[in-house]
């Protein structure tokens, strides 16, 4: 697989690509040409069949789209861990949150072991890779139950919302379905909101968010975090106790409540005055 980047170092600075440039991969060091073709953004690529970070996928159209809403220093940035372990992030902001974009299918334990590496990391998803995926969330969007909270709800059966291979990650997953097949060139697609699937589960249910994209860019912009993951998880968890709280107060008051409703009914009968008798 092709390991294909925005920028290279060419003269010790990060450049894109352009023709006839040469330039350094910025993770390995080795060669990296420039490919300027017609058919596809321009790139650099290792030269051969080079990969240095076995992480790395072929960026698509929708890679850049989502790279280029945040500033080029925050691209493709090398991180490395104690271990001399290094990956390049597709972003990092100021605040040290690494923002992982993810079109293909990608193996569990890769995505448990990124979540191990960054840390601070949020996924998202290219929810239109497959075409059944945006209409199984349509249909199971349909049995969300909203909160108290403004765009949270929650569902007790998350499969038939979202992919297995995200349903339990230790990171937010956003989900993007806004060019899938059915809203591609409307306003519906401009308007649909990113779902973000919340790691853990609040009283056995899932919680999920819908957060526009640019709410998220401006919060990738301004905080370490794009959603406060732990305090939406607290109250949601606290308003599903109360409420189980309540439905248990009723039941015991629908069994043991009306038969002393009877009781007194009976006795308010017994002891009012008699009808007078004409």
């Amino acid at each position: 697989m092709e390991k294909v980047m925005r920028f290279a170092l060419v003269n010790n600075e990060r450049s894109e690509a352009a023709p006839e440039l040469t330039g350094n991969c910025p993770g390995c060091s080795q060669q990296m040409v420039a490919r300027c073709g017609t058919q596809r953004v321009w790139h650099w690529a290792h030269r051969g069949s080079r990969n240095c970070d076995a992480w790395w996928e072929p960026e698509t159209l929708w890679h850049r789209d989502w790279k280029y809403q945040f500033p080029s220093e925050w691209q493709e940035i090398i991180r490395h861990d104690e271990h001399g372990e290094r990956h390049v992030a597709d972003v990092m902001t100021e605040n040290g949150l690494v923002i992982e974009f993810q079109h293909s299918h990608l193996p569990l334990q890769e995505q448990a072991a990124r979540e191990g590496f960054y840390r601070s990391m949020v996924w998202v998803v290219d929810g239109t890779r497959l075409k059944r995926d945006h209409h199984r969330f349509l249909d199971g969007r349909r049995v969300f139950r909203p909160t108290r909270l403004h765009g949270v709800f929650t569902t007790a059966d998350p499969s038939g919302c979202f992919p297995s291979a995200w349903r339990d990650c230790s990171m937010p997953v956003f989900f993007d379905f806004r060019h899938s097949a059915g809203s591609a060139g409307t306003s519906t697609a401009s308007s649909e909101p990113l779902w973000c699937l919340l790691p853990g589960r609040a009283e056995g249910c899932a919680v999920v968010v819908a957060v526009s994209s640019a709410t998220f860019v401006n919060a990738a912009r301004k905080w370490a975090w794009i959603i406060p993951v732990r305090a939406i998880m607290e109250t949601v968890v606290a308003t599903l106790r109360r409420e189980r709280a309540i439905a248990e107060r009723e039941a015991r008051s629908s069994i043991y409540g009306r038969p002393s409703y009877r009781k007194r009914k009976s006795r308010s009968f017994l002891n009012s005055p008699r009808r007078r008798r004409y």
